[in-house]
């Protein structure tokens, strides 16, 4: 039992913290959203199994990869000079090998499951490893939002996975994401604007100015609100849930105006928080129109 316990604890302390759990766990949920979006179409529950451990696996060992390659970067920021790879307590070699271990795992299992689903992957992997991480983090702000096209590649995979192909609502849907990213990572960069400057990392804040990064934000969330109405529209949902979305909608735009005309830290680290909370529930209402 002690050499278990030690174990966990390693697994936990050591391991988990590469994963980023959160960040993770918001990207899967978003599969699964896309995949239930399909709804009438017939919903497996195997492939609602699969869908996780695939997701899983591939957007571990995507961020395990850029963590690795970021470890110069983050030994300089006071919010990630604790991760394991900056203290040592997991070796660069390791971690290199365990991303790629998941990469390889997670693209073997998908291809079991669909050519295109396994496309759409390969496609994030490649926006998330190579153009954010090695090419654009550490040379332009925009890194953010071009490498961003990575984040919106679980919704439409799932989406893709029940329905066979891309169509036009699982475009919008990635659209979706995709629009949703500057609102939730520019606040943040506003928020650690100091973290990001002592590293050297090129942020929209730091180049632009708050005033141009709050503008873009609310530019940014009112066009998500237009194109979520598109999607709902389009999907013909229940009146409940179109109304469920339209209150999430206007909190969002209403929290990135309010940002705008009185920047302060305390709004931006709500506009932050309610980011999070807003795309959680709205694919968790997405993914209950199935049931």
């Amino acid at each position: 039992m002690p050499n278990l316990r030690s174990v966990y604890h390693k697994l936990e302390s050591n391991y988990l913290p590469l994963i980023k759990g959160r960040q993770t766990a918001l990207l899967v949920i978003t599969g699964l959203a896309g995949y239930l979006s399909a709804y009438p179409f017939p919903i497996h529950i195997g492939h609602l199994v699969h869908l996780m451990g695939t997701l899983f696996l591939t957007i571990s060992g995507s961020t395990i990869i850029n963590m690795w390659f970021d470890c110069d970067i983050d030994a300089k920021m006071l919010r990630t000079c604790h991760r394991p790879l900056v203290t040592g307590q997991v070796k660069a070699s390791e971690s290199l090998f365990l991303g790629l271990a998941l990469l390889v795992l997670g693209l073997g299992w998908s291809l079991s499951l669909s050519v295109v689903y396994t496309a759409i992957a390969l496609v994030g992997i490649f926006f998330e490893i190579v153009i954010y991480t090695f090419w654009l983090k550490r040379r332009t702000a925009w890194s953010i939002l071009l490498g961003g096209l990575a984040g919106s590649m679980p919704i439409l995979g799932g989406r893709a996975l029940a329905m066979g192909e891309v169509d036009r609502f699982g475009l919008l849907l990635a659209l979706i994401v995709l629009l949703w990213i500057p609102t939730h990572n520019l606040s943040f960069a506003i928020l650690r604007l100091d973290d990001y400057q002592r590293a050297g990392v090129p942020t929209f804040p730091s180049v632009y100015g708050s005033g141009a990064t709050y503008r873009l934000i609310a530019f940014s969330s009112l066009l998500l609100a237009i194109i979520m109405t598109m999607f709902l529209i389009g999907m013909e949902l229940v009146p409940i849930t179109l109304y469920v979305f339209i209150g999430f909608q206007v909190g969002l735009v209403g929290l990135a105006l309010m940002a705008w005309f009185r920047s302060s830290a305390e709004l931006s680290a709500g506009l932050f928080r309610y980011a999070t909370i807003y795309l959680f529930c709205c694919m968790f209402v997405l993914a209950a129109n199935a049931f």
